[in-house]
């Protein structure tokens, strides 16, 4: 107990620079953190069903692109 004592100023000292800088964080902080970072994933990327949906837009424009061709070649 003499050493915490002792060694109190110092570990305060040592806690509020802890503190000051942000070293340690609430569960709060950390949620509102998580929180931003979804937000802002869900602003710059798709989700996967939308893109599996888009891709198979693509590829029936694809297909119906390969039909009309098809039927002007055959035109001609």
């Amino acid at each position: 107990m003499d050493k915490f004592i002792e060694y109190s100023p110092i570990i305060i000292v040592v806690l509020m620079f802890f503190i000051q800088q942000k070293i340690f964080v609430t569960p709060e902080q950390l949620e509102k953190k998580h929180r931003e970072i979804i937000d802002e994933i869900e602003e710059k990327f798709v989700t996967m069903n939308s893109f599996i949906d888009l891709k198979e837009q693509f590829s029936e424009i694809k297909d119906k692109i390969d039909k009309i061709y098809d039927l002007l070649i055959d035109l001609k």
